[in-house]
Order: structure tokens, then C-alpha cells, then sequence
């Protein structure tokens, strides 16, 4: 899954839930000073129940708590079994949509209207030209149908190769107008982006890829990308209660609760919500 001022706010985003990978849902806003003081369990797709985040990252990725590797060949594993999971779909926006290639047209509508509340709260600034960086980009769909109608220029970062030329042989050699810029093939979990550079940071369906300590660690990280003002948005699925762990692509779908308690790690400021169910 994806505030106004950096100066210690946190983005905003929609979380949403339900079984599939796309979710949607109804609007909150929220100020992010609660903290999860149960680690609540969780289950795989399997099956399996967990006790809790503890025991799934140990078991899942050779993590502890504080995200130091007990295994780190568990680890390389659960993110080789990520990206190859993707490399074996078709580079289509049917295909990085999991079959509900359906969903887009909402999804953008939503999207739009969410960062227009955000831009209509906390202007952007007009004194330079708007740029945007689409993680975990897959082909291109959300720069091409969303980033691209409301920022000069788009970079995008994406881990599986095949993907990331689809969206570069569709939005490469735009050369007039708003442009897809930077095409990064880099992990989230290694990429760092440019200081400075970026109004919003647009986190869209892959956050759930990242182990706890990797989620911190980008986020606090990435936060230097950011031009003063600038804020993050995480648009994820979120699950009922706890956590699921898919098994065929090796990713998390957090519960509400969960992602607050990373929020607040952060150390940022989670500015606004919204949840369509």
C-alpha cells in the first residue's frame, strides 16, 4: 500500500481490503497517534496461522523484530520468489492487475480525486514544474492513465524487467507535453531517489512485497526525494484483521491497524485517509 508537508507529516492514502488483490472502499480522516499495542496474528493462503509478525517474519524471511537477518538466505529468498512470481506474467495492465484489468477505470477515478483533495489542502508549489515517482510502476498504468494528467514529469521504478520495458515502449518517447522521464529496474528495497526531486511520491499495490524493516527503512530513505511540501501517497489493499501472507507471490496484506503502527515508526505524520469498500 502508497502528508502534505514533510516537515513530519506522512502521506496520505487510501488503504483498502477485501480478498483479490485490488480492494476498494468509503472516506475517513484519522490523525495517526495511536499505536497497535496488540501484535495481532495472521494467516497465509495455505492456511497456516501465525501468533504473530514476529513469528511470520522469522519463519517467512529469516527476520527478527528489528529486522536483523537470522537466515539471509531465507530472506533473498522470499524477495527472488516475489520477482519471479511477476516475471512470469504478461506485461499487460490485465496482467499486473492479477485478471481484474476492470479495475483501472475506477482506480484512476479514485486516485484523481484523492489528489485533488490532498493538492486543494496543500497547494503545490507553482514555482516549478511538478514531478512524480510511480513505485512499483509494473507497465506504466498509473503513470500513463493518472501521474501524467497532473505532473510535468513521471519517473518510475519497477523491479521486473519485462514490465518496466513495456512501459518504456509506450511512454519513452513522449517528447511534448507531461513525460515519463527516468525508468529505474531496481527494487524497492534498494532504491533511493533523487533529493529533492519530487512533489509526490506515489506507492501503488507493491508495498506489501516488503518485510517490516524494509517498509521503514524505504520510507525514511525515500524521504529525502522529496521538495519541500512534498508528501507520499500509499494506496494499498488492507486486510480485516492482522495479516495474509500470499504464498504465490510471496507478499503482505496488512491490516489497517498494522500499517498505523509502521506509519508511526516512520515517523511521520499520517495526514489522510480514505477506504473504499
Amino acid at each position: 500500500m502508497r502528508a502534505c508537508s514533510l516537515g513530519g507529516s506522512f502521506c496520505a492514502l487510501d488503504l483498502r481490503l477485501r480478498t483479490g488483490r485490488v480492494g476498494e472502499a468509503v472516506a475517513v480522516r484519522v490523525n495517526c497517534s495511536v499505536s497497535l499495542e496488540m501484535d495481532e496474528g495472521g494467516l497465509d493462503t495455505e492456511g497456516k496461522m501465525y501468533a504473530s509478525r514476529k513469528q511470520m517474519w522469522e519463519e517467512e524471511a529469516g527476520e527478527d523484530a528489528a529486522g536483523n537477518p537470522k537466515n539471509a538466505l531465507k530472506k533473498q529468498e522470499w524477495y527472488h520468489k516475489g520477482v519471479s512470481y511477476w516475471e512470469g506474467v504478461e506485461a499487460s495492465v490485465d496482467g499486473v492487475l492479477g485478471g481484474y484489468g476492470n479495475v483501472n477505470d475506477r482506480d484512476v477515478i479514485d486516485s484523481t480525486a484523492f489528489l485533488a483533495e490532498i493538492f486543494k489542502e496543500c497547494p503545490p508549489s507553482k514555482s516549478s514544474s511538478l514531478v512524480a515517482l510511480d513505485c512499483g510502476a509494473g507497465v506504466g498504468r498509473v503513470t500513463k492513465n493518472f501521474l501524467l494528467h497532473h505532473f510535468h514529469e513521471v519517473d518510475l521504478v519497477e523491479p521486473v524487467r519485462h514490465f518496466l520495458e513495456k512501459a518504456h515502449a509506450d511512454l519513452g518517447g513522449i517528447t511534448e507535453g507531461n513525460r515519463a522521464v527516468n525508468f529505474f529496474c531496481t527494487p524497492l528495497q534498494e532504491f533511493t531517489p533523487e533529493a529533492g526531486r519530487y512533489d509526490v511520491i506515489w506507492v501503488q499495490w507493491c508495498i506489501g512485497h516488503l518485510t517490516d524493516h524494509d517498509f521503514l527503512e524505504f520510507f525514511k530513505r525515500a524521504r529525502v526525494g522529496l521538495k519541500p511540501g512534498g508528501f507520499f501517497v500509499l494506496k494499498e489493499n488492507i486486510a480485516k484483521n492482522g495479516f495474509v501472507v500470499d504464498k504465490e507471490d510471496t507478499s503482505v496484506t496488512r491490516s489497517d491497524a498494522y500499517f498505523r503502527d509502521l506509519f508511526k515508526q516512520t515517523g511521520f505524520h499520517l495526514y489522510k485517509t480514505k477506504v473504499r469498500t
